[in-house]
């Protein structure tokens, strides 16, 4: 496995960083392009700030008129509240056709306050197109693949967490109406903005029996008492008011359910998995994009945005899934993901069930074990990116990174100031706390280079779906009238056509290698072509059927044919490695 993360490592590096066309001067700015970054965008792009649905909609339109031949908008369905899930198909459409290629899906914001996934998304899309033909790289990449690019998949509760009043953690799910404390009302406790201002924040109430104290260093910050000090604060929770007179707060905040446990695969109810619907695939969003990827066949890789936490996650989700990913399909993870950590500083491979949680019906488990698609999660944005350092202590709440930062880079722009409130239930009362797009979401100067981090893991995950070469069609004469033709099919990158869960549970059909232009009496494929050992195909012998072609690979298949052939052509066929056609 080490030799093959060191060969897919030079072949990724040496096309990165091939000799590219000239941009560094450009006449239509007043200087000179900085390196990695297109020089004069046909679609201009800031990205230091979140877009609503209306932001992505145009980004969309305005990507697919600047570059027909690049880019076009598809919608793969409706939300719950009927907008449209944008996917951006980017490939280059003159060469051949892009639904053919082999496939690369990407989608951010199944979770409505994970904001960044969508902008991470988009700036895949638009570097992709504004680079073409500049960088060979990229050019290259978009001869070879297609993307199926969606920036988000959850848009009604994006816009939600935008356009009202929330915080940092909701809501993470749709817009569906649900009653979640059980008391036969839906919706009927939401969050209340107490003083308008669009954040939810916390509440605190100054009390003698409370264990907080306002840590004296930085007055934004809420510290534990220690044993033997006396508390200054109760914190009283989320800010809100007991709107039904049942004693709790925000116990109805708007759809409680998460949309990523709304999947097929290891699908369980809500009493065993929290956030669970009633069945799986109940979300119209989930029903869409699974009929999406199952229209395209080709996608062989695909990428999740969630945050937080830093961390390239791969599947399974639950242990008892563990037996689904061979030591072959794990040695492919382990190239990715380990050459993800040396792109993006301070972010780490990890395995969901093992390093994370258990989680039951998630999305990247049903590309993965359901589709047979190489698939990742990133979970973006993370602590040490604030002072390149590993945080002080591992709980994010009890150490002061966030305030310290807040304080010296966002000058208090990312906190409310505690203030006063007379509230109904609690009396005099505080208010104050991180604002709603902080701490989980990227801080605007910060997030262009994210962006463009995590974009480079994934364009090194799509470069290493398959790509297939025909390098030699071998003739030798048998005698009695027959002859003997063998092709060679190798696989350049590291992603082999199937994975070994798909071989094993036969998810898509084989590769097909074809030869044309003879009199086939027999095909087979050879098995030790050093010993002459081959496996006959009885049936339909001039299409040889190929299980997989391995990650940096070959297979070799061999026709018996009648009479002395003349023009010989080998086509392979495989739904995730693309059609490539040879003649000679």
């Amino acid at each position: 496995m080490k030799k093959l993360f060191i060969l897919a490592l030079s072949l990724f590096s040496y096309t990165t960083f091939a000799q590219q066309k000239p941009a560094e001067v450009n006449p239509d700015l007043t200087g000179m392009r900085a390196v990695g970054s297109p020089a004069n965008p046909k679609v201009p792009m800031r990205w230091n700030h979140y877009n609503d649905y209306a932001g992505i909609t145009k980004f969309c339109q305005d990507m697919a008129k600047a570059h027909p031949n690049l880019v076009r908008v598809e919608s793969m369905g409706k939300s719950f509240q009927g907008r449209d899930l944008w996917v951006l198909v980017v490939s280059d459409f003159k060469t051949g056709n892009a639904d053919r290629k082999p496939g690369f899906y990407i989608d951010g914001n199944i979770h409505s306050n994970e904001l960044q996934g969508s902008e991470i998304a988009m700036y895949t899309a638009w570097y992709l197109a504004e680079n073409f033909g500049n960088v060979e790289f990229i050019t290259n990449l978009l001869k070879d693949k297609t993307f199926y690019i969606s920036p988000t998949i959850n848009p009604d509760a994006r816009e939600d967490f935008i356009r009202n009043p929330n915080n940092a953690n909701s809501p993470r799910s749709g817009m569906m109406p649900m009653d979640d404390d059980g008391d036969g009302y839906v919706d009927e406790d939401k969050y209340d903005d107490l003083d308008g201002d669009g954040n939810i924040v916390q509440m605190r109430r100054k009390s003698p029996l409370g264990r907080w104290k306002q840590d004296p260093n930085d007055p934004t910050r809420m510290i534990p008492a220690k044993p033997e000090e006396p508390g200054e604060y109760e914190l009283l929770g989320i800010e809100g008011i007991d709107n039904d007179g049942d004693g709790q707060v925000n116990e109805d905040v708007v759809g409680r359910y998460d949309p990523n446990r709304d999947w097929g695969w290891g699908w369980q109810p809500d009493y065993i998995q929290s956030g669970a619907l009633f069945y799986p695939g109940t979300l119209p969003e989930t029903q869409a994009i699974k009929k999406y990827i199952m229209a395209h066949p080709n996608i062989a890789g695909a990428q999740s945005y969630h945050n937080y936490g830093g961390m390239f996650l791969r599947g399974p989700g639950a242990e008892e899934d563990q037996q689904y990913y061979s030591q072959s399909d794990v040695a492919v993870y382990d190239v990715i993901g380990r050459t993800g950590e040396k792109i993006i500083p301070g972010y780490n491979y990890y395995v969901i069930y093992k390093d994370l949680y258990t989680v039951y019906g998630g999305e990247i488990d049903w590309m993965a074990l359901g589709r047979g698609i190489f698939t990742f999660s990133n979970e973006l944005m993370t602590s040490y990116l604030l002072y390149r350092q590993k945080p002080q202590e591992s709980n994010r709440f009890q150490n002061d990174e966030f305030n310290t930062f807040g304080k010296y880079l966002l000058f208090d722009d990312a906190y409310v100031a505690w203030k006063p409130y007379k509230h109904p239930q609690y009396g005099d009362v505080e208010i104050g706390g991180p604002k709603k797009n902080y701490i989980r979401n990227h801080p605007g100067f910060m997030l262009e280079e994210d962006a463009h981090r995590n974009m480079a893991f994934t364009l090194f995950h799509a470069h290493h779906t398959p790509k297939l070469d025909i390098p030699t069609i071998e003739t030798r004469s048998l005698g009695n009238g027959l002859t003997e033709v063998t092709a060679t099919v190798v696989n350049q990158r590291v992603i082999p056509t199937h994975s070994a869960h798909d071989v094993k549970y036969k998810i898509e059909r084989p590769d097909y290698i074809t030869l044309k232009g003879a009199n086939v009496v027999a095909g087979m494929l050879v098995e030790n072509a050093d010993f002459g050992l081959t496996r006959e195909q009885k049936n339909n012998p001039a299409t040889v059927e190929v299980p997989t072609i391995a990650g940096m690979g070959f297979v070799k298949a061999r026709w018996i044919v009648r009479g002395n052939p003349g023009k010989l052509t080998v086509t392979v066929d495989s739904r995730k490695g693309g059609v490539v056609e040879k003649t000679q």
